[in-house]
């Protein structure tokens, strides 16, 4: 599948810089597309885009755009909606931890800058806005699989402001007539996560400490679960949802984006460990140790695909293994370009 068509559209990915964000724009770069980028380094960085120009190529690198502002800026989106076709709305400030912590600001920019977004897009006459929303909105909702009707009560203020998006999407489709997909991610992992801070993934941040000769963290038994979801697995998802049939049925909709299984912290954890130790079998003995769990962490979560197989035509081609094998390739070889 590409996203080509009769004639190049004109795509804009906001927070470029972050992990999802800049994988999107390297990708639609690939396939020959022009490119707007937003991003505010918060929590993005440039070396991410450093990366996707090197991937790239000079000739496709030149299709980029890259507006540094922010999403809370209303002024910004507007100029940076000027001319687009489709919008992928990626910029976020990630973290249930980090939202306890500070509920305004994940407010002012998974909200507000959602909401910014929308306004900008709308007045643009944008074609298509894809945004990112979480499976964190499912709260305590103790149904497996996650079915996208069934919603529980949010745990965190991350988990309410994804679910506060959505909310606002569905309202600008049903009275402004503008067309937006939803994407719960689930857990999703792979290159250019950052594997440093306190509100690192666990992926990045396991990884990372192994090869930094630390002791990984397992908060609780181990029991917990997630449904983890490769990249790229998540960028053809972005990539459906943006060419699917306008006012189609597949329009308007919010779908979960997955792999449609369960793996535990524990298992997880053996699964790092294996693919790292291929490459440094010192690794193979490396043992985690456990702390209480976090505040506000659902216990479990797995995705029902079956909407988006059915509507968008998605279908995961990275099991976890394969993907969590590429990704510590990856990490491997940054390590090494890094010394």
């Amino acid at each position: 599948m590409t996203a080509s068509g009769p004639r190049a559209r004109k795509w804009l990915v906001t927070g470029a810089a972050g992990f999802i964000g800049s994988n999107l724009i390297e990708r639609l770069l690939q396939i020959g597309q022009p490119v707007v980028g937003v991003d505010n380094f918060s929590t993005g960085s440039r070396r991410n885009l450093d990366s996707v120009l090197a991937a790239v190529g000079t000739k496709a690198g030149q299709q980029l755009e890259f507006l540094e502002s922010d999403v809370r800026d209303l002024e910004a989106c507007h100029r940076a909606c000027r001319d687009v076709d489709v919008v992928f709305h990626q910029a976020a400030l990630g973290s249930v931890p980090r939202s306890i912590r500070d509920p305004l600001a994940t407010h002012q920019v998974n909200v507000d800058g959602l909401v910014n977004m929308l306004i900008a897009a709308r007045g643009a006459g944008v074609k298509r806005f894809i945004y990112a929303s979480s499976s964190s909105v499912y709260g305590d909702h103790p149904g497996l699989p996650k079915l996208e009707e069934q919603l529980g009560k949010p745990l965190s203020p991350y988990a309410a402001g994804k679910r506060a998006g959505e909310l606002y999407a569905m309202v600008f489709s049903d009275v402004y007539g503008l067309e937006t997909i939803g994407l719960r991610y689930f857990n999703v992992f792979g290159r250019r996560q950052d594997p440093k801070g306190p509100y690192a993934a666990v992926i990045p941040k396991w990884i990372g400490s192994l090869l930094q000769g630390e002791q990984c963290v397992i908060f609780g038994d181990g029991s917990t679960s997630r449904d983890f979801c490769y990249i790229d697995n998540v960028i053809e998802a972005n990539l459906l949802a943006a060419t699917a049939p306008p006012r189609s049925q597949a329009v308007n909709k919010i779908y979960n984006v997955a792999v449609g299984g369960r793996t535990t912290l524990t298992t997880l954890f053996s699964l790092i460990r294996e693919s790292v130790a291929k490459r440094d079998p010192h690794l193979a003995a490396a043992e985690a140790a456990h702390q209480p769990f976090r505040e506000g962490d659902v216990r479990h979560s797995e995705a029902d695909i079956s909407r988006v197989r059915k509507l968008l035509g998605y279908s995961p081609r990275y099991a976890i293994a394969e993907g969590l094998d590429e990704t510590v390739a990856w990490y491997f070889k940054e390590r090494a370009f890094s010394t």
